[in-house]
């Protein structure tokens, strides 16, 4: 696996791709038990759009509609051994934290610092100090610590009577699809690489299975692990089926799968939130153990993800008694010419 990775993780002696979860665990809480009280205004959410786990908190974010309460900035699509930048931003730097690194935040919080540099990220603006970088935390707070901040209308992505459910189908998910696909691409042996390739598309039968007669993975509303599983499928054939050689079938060619992305991806928070160019961008050019040449590919079409998907016929209510979220702030919308949404 590539050095420029920098998020700690590492390939075994057998093969076996390793992700490091050695995250800063500090969370933003409604009570502020750990010293940082959910605030207004008080905190910075840093992504790439690239990333599938920084895709997640961007979701949530968009769906609860806690834009004007947790400010965002978008790092680059590619990076270096030290850090994602913020070469997106006018000089270099991000406009609210005055960082040219997320390196520099992480140091903020522990000169000493030695493990991921990892996006989600969320800072403390007055000290410039990261919080947390826990991903699978960060989004579960977003739905529960920040409840007094939701935007009215929106929706419960993790209701109390369907928590163990979610999380029962969210770790399989992560396991076998999300980390899965980076099993396969980064696996050191053919064996390893067999029982990735393996796990990941007998996980992706069982999804299309549990998917055949429902519109979502857990009732009959989007919920946290419908937001989870999207940010994979959606990376599955820009990158994942070439790039990590999970080629058993291409995404558009799994009619079940392919329809419920679809259905996602038209729904305002999911599509518009999506950025191709720049996730192939960050694959194809940052991985070069895997891809030495740098070249990015120019396909696939991306006009298929806007054809009809049918999955309304299954009923379900995407916001539940909510609403849809508004059109995303105009410095947060994904260039026209990285999505089919402008087509």
């Amino acid at each position: 696996m590539s050095d420029d990775e920098r998020d700690g993780s590492y390939v075994s002696s057998g093969g076996d791709f390793q992700r490091d979860t050695a995250y800063i665990e500090t969370r933003i809480t409604a009570d502020g038990r750990d010293g940082f009280p959910v605030e207004p205004g008080r905190y910075r959410l840093v992504v790439s759009r690239a990333c599938p786990w920084a895709n997640r908190a961007i979701i949530v974010r968009r769906l609860l509609g806690l834009e004007p309460v947790l400010s965002m900035g978008v790092a680059g699509p590619t990076h270096d051994e030290r850090s994602w930048t913020f070469d997106l931003d006018p000089g270099g730097r991000d406009p609210v934290l005055g960082i040219e690194r997320l390196q520099e935040a992480f140091l903020a919080r522990d000169p000493n610092y030695q493990k991921g540099i990892t996006v989600p990220a969320i800072v403390d603006i007055p000290t410039g100090k990261v919080v947390t970088n826990d991903f699978p935390q960060i989004t579960l707070d977003l739905s529960t610590e920040w409840r007094d901040h939701h935007r009215r209308g929106a929706p419960d992505l993790y209701p109390e009577g369907k928590r163990d459910e979610i999380d029962e189908v969210a770790q399989p998910i992560f396991t076998d699809v999300n980390n899965g696909v980076y099993r396969c691409g980064f696996a050191g042996s053919q064996k390893s690489y067999d029982r990735a390739f393996a796990r990941l598309f007998d996980r992706l039968d069982w999804l299309s299975d549990r998917l055949e007669d429902q519109r979502y993975l857990v009732g009959d509303t989007i919920t946290e692990a419908d937001v989870r599983l999207f940010t994979t499928l959606a990376r599955f054939d820009a990158v994942y089926h070439g790039h990590f050689k999970c080629n058993r079938h291409k995404l558009s060619e799994m009619p079940v799968l392919w329809a419920y992305a679809r259905d996602l991806f038209q729904t305002p928070g999911f599509g518009d939130t999506t950025d191709f160019d720049h996730i192939k961008r960050h694959y194809y050019e940052v991985h070069r153990d895997i891809n030495p040449t740098r070249i990015v590919p120019l396909g696939p079409d991306l006009s298929g993800w806007l054809t009809p998907h049918g999955r309304e016929a299954l009923g379900g209510r995407p916001f539940g008694d909510g609403t849809p979220p508004g059109p995303p702030p105009p410095n947060e919308v994904v260039p026209a010419e990285h999505t089919p949404l402008a087509a």
